[in-house]
């Protein structure tokens, strides 16, 4: 397990995105963008991944112990911030439009059948042209 299963983990158990990392790593005077910061959640195959440093990875868990514990002088209750953020992530999907899908009709088809095949018209696309190459010819 390296840092970047660490990340993701951490990541997907507290519901946090992009922006919310971004911030945390703020809290310790990290700054990452978001691009960056969604290159470590790549798969390893990808041609962007990056691999998660743990000088990332300490400076993320830092800011994520102020994050949810607060500071000596402004304390924080851990389950109360993680309930808001919840609270944030559901009314974040709530305000998106959902997209009504609607199922389309079934066409009625039948199957492939090669006796059926009609036979098309043949359009005969030029005209039949009499071609005089210079020679002379007697008939």
């Amino acid at each position: 397990m390296n840092n970047n299963d660490i990340f993701k983990k951490l990541r997907v158990a507290l519901q946090l995105r992009d922006d919310q990392i971004e911030d945390i790593l703020k809290l310790v005077d990290f700054r990452m963008s978001k691009g960056e910061i969604g290159n470590f959640f790549r798969n390893a195959d990808h041609p962007k991944y990056v691999e998660c440093g743990d000088q990332v990875l300490r400076n993320f868990l830092n800011g994520l112990v102020i994050h949810l514990r607060g500071t000596k002088e402004n304390p924080k209750n851990a389950m109360e911030v993680i309930k808001q953020n919840q609270s944030d992530v559901k009314s974040k999907t709530a305000e998106k439009p959902k997209m009504e899908i609607k199922p389309k009709a079934p066409a009625k088809k039948k199957p492939f059948n090669p006796k059926e095949k009609k036979a098309a018209p043949k359009i005969q696309v030029v005209e039949k042209v009499q071609y005089k190459n210079g020679k002379n010819k007697k008939s």
